[in-house]
């Protein structure tokens, strides 16, 4: 076997890991005020849909491997592989800082900055069109939970309140499945060189994922449950109804968004509801620091390494 599968493959099952530990946090969070879903449960579940949707929809996945660069391309494994890498360098170094971030920000940088670098084809409408996306993302879920919020307020109660939890976690995590999950698949299709995940593919990266996602949890899901907002068990119910709205939306146009960041976004907005002295700035200002950073920095460095690394190949 090559030795670019071999180290891709590898570095792609690493990913997936970080992912369950950055991101699964962030999307239980938000819930853990109601017992509705137990974290075992909700961990679950979330596997569950990480494996299936994609075998119905993976459009997100070929839009990080096809519409940012070309990474089937020759050298494209090598790309990947320095993309991956150096975006898992920005988040770990941001996190030890205190400042955890997006790795969806830091993955498109990553590929946009690798491909460049490499010298691949590199659309740059398509990366602004991302970055778009990636940007309305939190300010179309704070809108949207500040919306979603004012109908709970009259619609549900201490007995209903359940249920719609429920509900919004399950959309929460088909968002997630059919969009921000999609990086991690993108991986290991350019490793393997396919377009068409299988199940056995797509089982693969949701079993890493949710042994990220254990190990992580206590830790990656407490600026968002804890710190944005002096939230209520309502502000949770409604951000995640939001956030899965605006990701599955996303999802629909092909376009890659944050999870993270819809829900840090439907939480300002949930709290808002009741007046800007709810939501804690300071939270809020760290976490936007960190995105404006997560981007160019791993595009920066990528975009370095891979030039780097091509001119020092024979």
């Amino acid at each position: 076997m090559p030795l670019d599968v071999v180290v891709l493959a590898v570095v792609a099952g690493l990913f997936a890991i970080v992912s369950g530990m950055n991101d699964g946090g962030s999307i239980l969070a938000t819930g853990l005020k109601l017992p509705t879903v137990r974290p075992a449960t909700g961990i679950l579940t979330l596997v569950a849909m990480v494996a299936l949707i994609p075998l119905a929809t993976h459009q997100v996945a070929l839009t990080f491997v096809n519409r940012l660069a070309t990474f089937h391309d020759p050298g494209g494994r090598y790309a990947m592989t320095i993309a991956v890498i150096c975006s898992l360098a920005v988040v770990l170094v941001l996190s030890a800082k205190g400042r955890p971030t997006s790795l969806t920000l830091a993955i498109v940088g990553g590929l946009t900055g690798a491909g460049l670098g490499w010298g691949l084809p590199v659309s740059a409408g398509s990366a602004a069109l991302v970055l778009g996306f990636g940007l309305a993302a939190p300010v179309v879920g704070a809108l949207t939970a500040w919306a979603v919020t004012l109908l709970l307020l009259r619609l549900a109660n201490a007995h209903t309140l359940p249920s719609w939890h429920r509900v919004a976690f399950i959309v929460q995590c088909v968002a997630y499945a059919a969009n921000d999950g999609q990086k991690m698949l993108a991986v290991f299709i350019i490793a393997i060189g396919t377009t068409d995940p299988g199940l056995g593919m797509t089982i693969l990266t949701a079993a890493l994922f949710g042994l990220g996602a254990l190990y992580g949890l206590p830790r990656a899901g407490r600026l968002l449950s804890r710190e944005i907002i002096v939230s209520r068990p309502l502000h949770g119910v409604a951000a995640e109804l939001a956030a899965g709205g605006a990701v599955i939306a996303s999802a629909a146009a092909g376009m890659p968004v944050s999870m993270t960041q819809a829900v840090a976004g439907a939480l300002i907005g949930a709290g808002m509801t009741q007046g800007g002295g709810r939501v804690r700035w300071y939270a809020a200002v760290k976490i936007v620091t960190a995105w404006l950073l997560t981007l160019p920095a791993s595009a920066l460095l990528a975009g370095i390494t891979a030039w780097t690394a091509k001119a020092a190949l024979p």
